[in-house]
């Protein structure tokens, strides 16, 4: 996530002793620390325990802009103050995005700074290749007849929460909002597709998200709200006209 520079104590390495290497300290620069993070936390998703928002820009595409040709994705990630945490890089064949469009096979890779990868996003296709469906509803393993409507599960597949969309998830001069529900019903946190001005949403397909969940909530629960607003832009705000 960040670069590790060496640096000296008092301006100057300790001499080595006799038996053993000197031990020169690490100092993370210009990028949030953690602290404290529990052991069933993935390792890379530390941040995630002291924060409670995710803001997600997608990268303006100068082919897509010109030459109406659709290009992989890519998505900036950082915390409230800006301060970068990740980026998402969409892996698809160039067939699946002029087939399938929106609704394509994918994988994004969410790298930091050093190219770790905390987190790989699957989304596979969910639908025999060659066969269609009128509605595409055949591409997601839940879907509603009229309304967005996502769940959020464990990994032994266990419901934990819900994502409710509003009817109409055009953007028209307000943001979206998704409520985030815990299995019981109550409100949580929310997924907003931000409104981004008459230009950049009538010329550019990019969008942006802001993602609150509560301070306390699991690790794995804040990734998977992250990976929900990722999918949210692919199968509502990602328009093959553009």
């Amino acid at each position: 996530m960040t670069d590790l520079n060496q640096m000296t104590v008092g301006g100057y390495a300790p001499p080595p002793g006799p038996y053993e290497q000197p031990q020169v300290p690490q100092l993370m620069t210009g990028l949030p620390q953690w602290s404290n993070a529990s052991p069933k936390c993935p390792p890379g998703l530390e941040y995630l325990t002291q924060i409670d928002q995710l803001l997600i820009k997608q990268k303006k595409e100068v082919m897509e802009v010109i030459f109406n040709f659709h290009t992989r994705n890519t998505y900036e990630i950082s915390n409230s103050l800006g301060q970068h945490l990740w980026t998402a890089r969409e892996e698809s064949s160039c067939c699946a995005r002029l087939c399938f469009g929106r609704y394509r096979p994918l994988t994004l890779s969410v790298k930091d700074n050093l190219e770790n990868k905390p987190l790989f996003l699957i989304r596979p296709f969910r639908f025999p290749m060659g066969l269609c469906c009128w509605c595409n509803l055949c591409l997601a393993e839940q879907w509603h007849l009229c309304l967005p409507r996502f769940t959020v599960q464990t990994a032994d597949r266990q419901d934990a929460l819900l994502i409710h969309g509003p009817f109409c998830a055009c953007s028209c001069g307000s943001d979206v909002k998704f409520k985030v529900l815990d299995a019981s019903g109550n409100q949580i946190g929310v997924i907003r597709k931000r409104w981004g001005g008459f230009c950049q949403e009538w010329i550019t397909a990019a969008d942006n998200f802001t993602v609150e969940f509560p301070m306390e909530l699991d690790v794995k629960l804040k990734a998977n709200l992250l990976a929900a607003a990722l999918l949210l832009d692919y199968t509502r705000f990602e328009n093959v006209d553009k």
